[in-house]
């Protein structure tokens, strides 16, 4: 079977669009790297290397897309971004769901998952909630139970549902989006350690412009743990983004992406475990937590522009938090969105699709020396330890 060979994937994505101008050069050397590390580490089995081919065509083929379209329209370049509301805190601290919330506001734009899979065309207003992208989209997920049993459990998939800001980084090549779904080490440490993150979220921004150039966004809010690692670089893009920050015993997220990595894992290669997974994680996660910590310290996030929320209140009476929020970044929190958000969670329970159940001890790792590790964090942002199974 040959390699993943980037000039290959590249002239795919060129003839499935009849395109072949890709932006700023800013997304090959992660391809590259990304492709490498998936050759020597992420033991593919036959059905993840179709899955990465079809992945990496995919999102070349946006990229072009996108490229195409400011082309034939420069105006979209030229457009503003309001200042966005970013959900930063790390993964399993409720993040999601708080985001899916603050969807539900009128005034509030997140990027959907169906604009985001297929963001050519870009999106209209009037065919916003018709698209029959979102039929596509949600045909798709359908399949994921198939093929991951389990999985909605750990984390809530649709069309019509908020997407992650690292499947918009992705088409830079530039993501934590790649090691969540495969074993891709030497990656990683790039990503995290040598990278520049800068055109990354350069990237991000013209992707927004895309998505708002036919159906405008009167506030823009979005979510992913990836931006923990880069608070610098998303500042820099956008200095006037107002951040919430979520948190939650570290061991437990720990636990908690340990199982959740390795089941997503599982697609793509048949050798992942908990353990495995955990074990490579938790370096990230507690270098991720540390660098919140530094930013705070040295200014990069001043705390006027930042909401802290601790997962277990949040959990407890997510609209007490939720009104703190608003209060705190200076929004009314209207009748008509609490509403909404108050319906949406009705509809959306926390075990619709049965949960996820996760255990510390099943990561291997030892609690007394993570533990010690993660101090500084819990003791910066007062958080405390949880019981752990």
């Amino acid at each position: 079977m040959g390699g993943l060979d980037p000039q290959q994937l590249i002239g795919a994505a060129c003839e499935a669009t009849q395109l072949a101008d890709f932006g700023p050069d800013t997304w090959h050397e992660g391809l590259e790297r990304l492709l490498d590390a998936l050759e020597r580490e992420a033991a593919l089995n036959d059905l993840g290397r179709a899955v990465v081919e079809g992945e990496v065509v995919a999102y070349l083929s946006s990229r072009l897309g996108i490229v195409a379209e400011r082309t034939r329209h420069p105006e979209i370049a030229v457009a503003d971004v309001v200042p966005p509301i970013v959900i930063v805190g790390q993964g399993r601290t409720g993040t999601t769901i708080l985001y899916d919330l603050l969807a539900q506001d009128p005034k509030v734009r997140v990027p959907l998952t169906w604009e985001v899979d297929h963001p050519c065309p870009p999106p209209q207003t009037a065919t916003y909630d018709s698209d029959p992208r979102i039929a596509q989209v949600d045909a798709t997920l359908e399949g994921v139970d198939l093929v991951l049993p389990g999985f909605r459990g750990m984390h809530p998939m649709g069309a019509r549902l908020g997407q992650e800001c690292v499947r918009i980084t992705a088409l830079d090549f530039r993501s934590m989006i790649f090691p969540t779904q495969y074993r891709v080490p030497s990656y990683t440490r790039w990503l995290l350690h040598e990278a520049d993150m800068g055109p990354a979220y350069q990237w991000h921004r013209t992707f927004l412009q895309h998505l708002q150039s036919q159906h405008p966004a009167e506030r823009w809010v979005l979510k992913s743990p990836g931006h923990i690692w880069s608070l610098g670089a998303l500042l820099d893009e956008y200095p006037n983004a107002l951040l919430v920050q979520t948190h939650r015993d570290p061991l437990r997220i720990v636990a908690s992406i340990g199982s959740l990595v390795a089941r997503l894992r599982s697609l793509a290669s048949d050798d992942t475990s908990i353990p495995d997974a955990a074990a490579e994680f938790v370096d990230y996660i507690v270098d991720g937590l540390d660098r919140s910590v530094t930013a705070r310290e040295d200014g990069t996030v001043a705390s006027d522009r930042v909401v802290d929320v601790q997962f277990a209140a949040f959990m407890d009476d997510p609209f007490v938090t939720i009104g703190e929020i608003y209060d705190r970044l200076g929004f009314e929190l209207t009748d008509a969105a609490e509403h909404a958000m108050r319906a949406f969670l009705a509809a959306n329970p926390q075990d619709k699709f049965g949960g996820h159940r996760y255990t510390f001890s099943a990561t291997g790792l030892d609690e007394r020396e993570w533990r010690s590790r993660t101090r500084r964090y819990q003791e910066y942002f007062d958080v405390p330890s949880e019981a752990l199974g």
